[in-house]
C-alpha cells in the first residue's frame, strides 16, 4: 500500500498526510464519522472486490462444466461442496492471523506480527495434512452419505487431484490475512483477480482440449484448480517477502512457537467451526428444497447465488471491521473501536437497503439472467424464485449485521462465544424452523427460507449484543 509523506517542521522529520491509510487506522487521534467511512472504504473496497473475484472463480467452474456436460457439473458441484466444507474449517487459522496481526501492528510489535503469521501457516499445513486422507478417499465417504455411485465416483476422481490444492489454498488464506491486516488490501484484490484469470484460461484449455491441450474434462477442472492455487501462493508469497522483508516470515520457519501456536489454535478453530456451521445451514436448506422438487431447487440455486453475491459486500466490510477493531484493540483505544463499529454497521445497513430494493423491485430481471429464455420451466422457476427473493430481501439486513458483528468480535479476539451463538442460531433454530415451516406447516420453499431468516436473525441479535456488552469491554485499558 502506498503511503504519502510530507515534512513535519515541528519535529524535523516526515509525517503521514491525512489521507494516508495508516494514519486513519493507527493514529491515536480521534476520527469523525467521515474519517471512519473513508478508512473503511479504503480497506473494504479492495476486500469486497477480492471476494467478488473469488466468487467469480466458482461461477466460472460452474458455467464451463455446465457446457461440458450435466454429469460433470453434478459431480463437481458435489465435490466442490465437500472440498469447501473442509476448506472452511481449516480457513479459521488463516482468519485468526488477521486480528492477531492487526492488534500487533496497532501496538507496534513487529515480532508478534511474524510469530502470528508463522503459526497461522504452520496450522494451515497441519490441517491440510489431516484433511488430505478425507479428500483422497472421498468416494466411499460420499457413497456412505447416500450419493449415487456414478456421481460419487466422478467426484472422487476430481478430489484426488483437486484435493492437493488445499495446501496452497489455506496458505494463501493465511498470507492474505497477514497482508490485509497490514492494510495492504489492494494487493489481495490483484492476486485474487490473477487467480480468477488463470483459473478461467486453464479451465478452458484443459476441460475442452483447446489450444492444443488434451481434453481432460473433469480432471482438467481439477488440475486447473490446483494450478490456480499454486500461482496465487507464489504471487502472494513473493509479494510478502519482497515488500515486507523486515518480517522475515520464512527465516527459521521450522522453529516451533508453542505459545503463539496455542493462541492461533484457540482463536482459529472456533472461527473455522463458525464458518462451517453457517455454510451448512445453506447446504441443509438446499437439501430440503430438493425434497420439494426440481423447480424449487433450481429457483433456490439462483436466489442463493444472488444473495451470495450481495453478501460479498458485507463480508468485505466485515474483514475491514476485523482489521480496524484489531488495530484499536492493540492500541487500547475503546472509544475509537466503538465509533468505528457504529460506522461500519451503518454502512452495512445502507448496502442492505440497496440490495433489498433490487430484490423487491426487479426480481424477474435478476432471476432471468441465470436462465435460458427458451427453457419451458422458466415461468415456474420465476414464480417460485420471486417469492424466495422476497425472503432474501428480509435476510439481507440480518445476514449483513451478523457478518459485521463476527468481524468486530474477531478483531477483539473473541471467537469461542460467537461460535456457540452461531451453532445455536444456525443449527438449533434455523434448520429446525426451516423444516417445520417448510414441511409441517406446508409453506414449502417460502417456509424453508423463513427458517433461514430466523436463524440468521437470531445470530445477528445475539452477536451484536455480545459485541456491545462484552466484546467492546475486552479492550485492555
Amino acid at each position: 500500500m502506498y503511503c504519502f509523506w510530507v515534512p513535519d517542521l515541528r519535529r524535523g522529520k516526515s509525517a503521514p498526510k491525512p489521507w494516508d491509510m495508516n494514519t486513519l487506522s493507527h493514529s491515536p487521534a480521534p476520527l469523525g464519522a467521515l474519517g471512519h467511512v473513508r478508512a473503511i472504504l479504503i480497506l473494504g473496497l479492495p476486500l469486497i472486490g477480492g471476494h467478488v473475484a473469488q466468487f467469480a472463480i466458482g461461477l466460472t467452474d460452474t458455467i464451463m462444466l455446465g457446457w461440458y456436460g450435466a454429469e460433470a457439473l453434478a459431480a463437481v458441484t458435489l465435490a466442490g461442496s465437500y472440498f469447501f466444507s473442509l476448506f472452511l474449517l481449516g480457513s479459521g487459522f488463516g482468519f485468526a492471523v488477521m486480528p492477531l496481526v492487526a492488534a500487533a501492528a496497532g501496538a507496534g510489535e513487529e515480532r508478534q506480527i511474524r510469530r502470528a503469521t508463522r503459526m497461522g501457516l504452520w496450522l494451515s499445513i497441519l490441517f491440510s495434512i489431516l484433511a488430505m486422507p478425507l479428500l483422497w478417499w472421498a468416494e466411499p465417504i460420499l457413497l456412505g452419505l447416500g450419493q449415487k455411485a456414478d456421481t460419487a465416483a466422478m467426484a472422487g476422481d476430481y478430489l484426488r487431484i483437486a484435493g492437493w490444492g488445499i495446501f496452497p489454498a489455506l496458505l494463501v488464506m493465511a498470507i492474505k490475512s497477514y497482508l490485509a491486516a497490514l492494510e495492504r488490501t489492494q494487493i489481495v484484490l490483484w492476486i485474487t483477480l490473477l487467480g480468477a484469470l488463470v483459473n478461467a484460461v486453464v479451465n478452458y484449455a484443459l476441460i475442452f482440449g483447446n489450444w492444443g491441450a488434451p481434453e481432460l474434462g473433469i480432471a482438467g477442472a481439477a488440475i486447473a484448480s490446483v494450478i490456480t492455487q499454486l500461482v496465487s501462493l507464489a504471487a502472494v508469497l513473493l509479494y510478502a517477502l519482497k515488500v515486507l522483508p523486515e518480517h522475515e516470515l520464512l527465516r527459521n520457519f521450522w522453529r516451533p512457537d508453542p505459545e503463539m501456536f496455542g493462541r492461533v489454535l484457540r482463536l482459529g478453530l472456533p472461527i473455522g467451526l463458525t464458518n462451517l456451521s453457517e455454510t451448512s445451514l445453506f447446504a441443509a436448506s438446499a437439501m430440503m428444497m430438493g425434497w420439494i422438487g426440481t423447480v424449487s431447487l433450481a429457483a433456490h440455486g439462483i436466489a442463493v447465488s444472488l444473495a451470495g453475491l450481495t453478501f460479498m459486500l458485507h463480508l468485505g466490510l466485515s474483514n475491514a471491521a476485523t482489521i480496524r477493531a484489531g488495530n484499536a484493540y492493540g492500541r487500547k483505544d475503546k472509544a475509537h473501536l466503538a465509533r468505528g463499529a457504529v460506522v461500519v454497521t451503518c454502512m452495512s445497513l445502507i448496502m442492505s437497503c440497496v440490495a433489498i430494493a433490487g430484490f423487491l423491485l426487479v426480481p424477474e430481471l435478476l432471476m432471468s439472467a441465470f436462465m435460458d429464455s427458451a427453457d419451458p420451466q422458466k415461468p415456474l422457476i420465476l414464480e417460485v424464485g420471486i417469492g424466495l427473493l422476497a425472503m432474501a430481501a428480509l435476510f439481507q439486513l440480518v445476514d449483513g449485521l451478523q457478518a459485521i458483528a463476527l468481524g468486530l468480535l474477531r478483531g477483539v479476539q473473541d471467537s469461542t462465544a460467537p461460535m456457540l451463538i452461531g451453532v445455536f442460531s444456525y443449527w438449533g433454530l434455523g434448520i429446525p424452523c426451516s423444516y417445520v415451516m417448510g414441511f409441517v406447516l406446508d409453506w414449502k420453499g417460502i417456509g424453508v427460507w423463513a427458517g433461514l431468516v430466523l436463524g440468521l436473525g437470531c445470530a445477528a441479535v445475539l452477536l451484536m449484543l455480545r459485541f456491545w456488552r462484552r466484546g467492546l469491554h475486552r479492550v485492555p485499558v
